[in-house]
């Protein structure tokens, strides 16, 4: 009996069976597949429009796509910033019955970028320091949850702005491993590979002209440890101090909140006399702030991003002379007389250009800009009709470039 066609999802799309299967996925006709850009991959990979998303497709190993599939799943669950999976595809055949590699179907992430598009239409020349940055806190949040890369690259990762910064995703799960907990050594290992493979990749963008004449690739895989490093001590590291500084306890929990990260629980303990006290904190996550934007406005946002929100609703009690009320009622109102309304004011035509996160946040720059101009504390949303004027009209069009029209983002509001 001929294999059939196998669609393993946990919430199947039946559009999946409309799209074109028998025929290898390098040679899918140009009508089916999104335009936007890729970056390497030692697998075919394309991206194809499905009931009004855009989803990435990887050729790959049967058994190697069912691992990926539920390794990506439990990522998910553990709120890793990730690809999600959508299903995984077997049986295929081409119509002479020549059998076809299995593939992997995951969501694509919007307004999100490879490096390389990055490095070559976007960003100027401090580009990579931002990146590796994302990248180092990405790799130290694996590594917090047990999961062993075994590939870490600029090339397995999606890059998403976040406020001045970039927040980075896992999109190459295939090597990867859950553990109870990684040993040193193989949080090292994937650390050293991590070095190892940027460096070459920024060598490989410098032999093309991308990188800035004189940028010292070796510096930057270098940053990476550095980086790493000194994340991971602060939010690791035992620490000791005399019984008369106690508050260094809350000072330990507040510096690892501004990490972005959280504290499950302390483990305190103290020596015979009474007079030294280690303490060393679980952290349990990252996306503190996030998290607490979200718990006040119902805003899911990037973590920089929330940081910046958070700040300006603090600008907006002090604004309002609203010190001594409740922050629920306070954020209340700063979501539906400032953030939703400077997002409502953007043209249906642009609002592909950023997510509304990160273009609020590029309002308050201006904002800033302005208030420093006019020697006065601009509102809010004269900013932003300002900027909506003068600046976002020239900003490139980020969702359209990953597969979406302005049409297609106006009809998801």
């Amino acid at each position: 009996m001929a294999q059939q066609l196998q669609i393993t999802a946990a919430s199947p799309d039946p559009a999946l069976l409309d799209l074109p299967w028998n025929i290898p996925l390098a040679e899918w006709p140009s009508q089916v597949l999104a335009a936007l850009p890729r970056g390497l991959s030692r697998h075919v990979v394309r991206f194809v429009r499905l009931s009004g998303a855009v989803i990435a497709i990887k050729e790959i190993g049967e058994s190697v796509a069912y691992g990926e599939y539920e390794l990506l799943r439990k990522l998910g669950k553990l709120d890793v910033p990730s690809v999600v999976p959508l299903a995984v595809i077997t049986g295929r055949r081409a119509d002479d019955g020549e059998p076809l590699e299995a593939v992997l179907v995951t969501q694509h992430l919007q307004f999100s970028l490879p490096y390389r598009s990055l490095f070559s239409h976007i960003i100027g020349a401090d580009t990579a320091t931002r990146l590796i940055d994302a990248l180092a806190v990405l790799l130290v949040r694996l590594h917090l949850i047990g999961f062993y890369w075994g590939d870490v690259s600029l090339s397995n990762t999606l890059f998403r702005r976040d406020a001045e910064s970039f927040a980075a995703y896992l999109v190459d799960a295939e090597t990867g491993a859950l553990y109870p907990q990684l040993t040193d050594g193989q949080r090292n290992y994937d650390l050293d590979l991590a070095r190892t493979n940027i460096i070459g990749e920024l060598m490989d963008l410098e032999a093309g002209d991308v990188l800035d004449e004189g940028t010292d690739v070796i510096g930057i895989g270098d940053s990476l440890v550095e980086r790493y490093n000194d994340l991971w001590a602060a939010l690791t590291e035992e620490e000791s101090f005399g019984a008369d500084e106690r508050w260094r306890v809350k000072e330990r929990i507040h510096r690892v909140h501004r990490l972005g990260f959280d504290v499950d629980e302390l483990a305190m303990t103290a020596d015979a006399g009474g007079s030294l006290v280690r303490i060393q904190p679980k952290v349990v996550d990252a996306g503190y702030h996030s998290r607490r934007l979200s718990r006040l406005t119902g805003l899911e946002v990037q973590e920089h991003q929330a940081r910046r929100l958070l700040s300006d609703l603090d600008h907006y009690r002090a604004l309002e002379g609203r010190g001594d009320e409740r922050e629920s009622a306070l954020a209340h109102d700063w979501l539906t007389e400032i953030f939703e309304p400077t997002i409502r004011a953007v043209p249906a035509s642009q609002r592909g250009k950023l997510e509304p996160a990160q273009l609020f946040h590029e309002v308050l720059d201006h904002r800033w800009f302005l208030s420093q101009q006019q020697q006065r504390d601009v509102p809010t949303l004269e900013a932003a009709q300002s900027y909506l004027a003068s600046v976002l009209p020239d900003r490139p069009q980020e969702q359209a470039v990953l597969g979406l029209s302005p049409e297609d983002a106006a009809h998801q509001e």
